[in-house]
């Protein structure tokens, strides 16, 4: 964290075309200017990463009004809002059967990135505090999404890929799978090969974040060419977020 001012942190949903765009111009920032990606809505001459879901995405932002910018942005995505978008966005990724047969409240999440002067900080702390009160609004049980490792190379990642095969697959009733022809497994090594701490220092601070609050994982990979990246879908239920939410932050309050 690099910052020079003591920040004034506000978490809104965006109700502006001023307040999305904010967020898609941080989003261009992230992942097309940090992480090479693409796709065939992102403006490259107003720098905004946008695509054909976000008018049925809520966009949760953090603002800093001591500088008045948006400094993270988490997007999520309602069962109702996916049926009027005609899927989930991460639909295309992996097969969501298992949790659509669960009959509970799903909210898929998506795009989260934070401002590259804000991470380390109190930032996501924030952003979570948001998410953890829209979950609470609407009845969600269970929230999901893909979260992304950079690059395509999934042979460099088979320690971290490996290590959450082995060590943090969902039950089986929650277990997405990964569709063709982009998946690739993530049991690349076995256990008793994995170097743990090797392993973390590769998965990205999101996922650890999803990790520590009793998040799981799909299986398989997503290698997803033009964002760049290699995905995999993570799930949690909201009742186990809950109380480890509270265990963990419990004293930040």
């Amino acid at each position: 964290m690099t910052l020079t001012h003591a920040p004034e942190f506000r978490v809104a949903l965006a109700d502006t075309d001023a307040d999305l765009r904010a967020a898609q111009r941080l989003r261009y920032d992230v992942f097309v200017g940090e992480l090479g990606g693409g796709g065939p809505l992102v403006d490259h001459a107003e720098r905004l990463e946008q695509d054909r879901f976000d008018p049925f995405f809520d966009h949760l932002v953090l603002h800093d009004d001591a500088v008045g910018q948006v400094v993270a942005v988490y997007r999520m995505l309602r069962a109702e809002r996916a049926e009027a978008a005609g899927q989930f966005y991460s639909e295309d990724e992996y097969d969501l059967s298992p949790l659509r047969a669960t009959g509970r409240r799903l909210l898929e999440l998506g795009r989260s990135c934070v401002h590259a002067d804000y991470r380390g900080g109190p930032a996501m702390y924030h952003l979570w505090n948001g998410l953890a009160a829209y979950i609470e609004n609407h009845g969600i049980e269970i929230m999901f999404g893909v979260a992304s490792f950079h690059g395509t190379d999934v042979q460099r990642l088979a320690q971290p890929l490996s290590l959450l095969h082995h060590r943090h697959l969902a039950p089986e009733h929650l277990r997405v799978r990964a569709r063709p022809p982009y998946a690739a497994s993530m049991n690349l090594l076995p256990e008793t090969e994995i170097d743990r701490r090797a392993a973390m220092v590769q998965v990205p601070s999101l996922i650890k974040a999803y990790l520590r609050l009793g998040g799981v994982v799909g299986e398989g990979a997503y290698v997803d060419h033009s964002f760049n990246t290699t995905d995999v879908c993570l799930i949690m239920d909201t009742a186990v977020m809950s109380e480890r939410q509270r265990r963990i932050y419990g004293a930040q309050t």
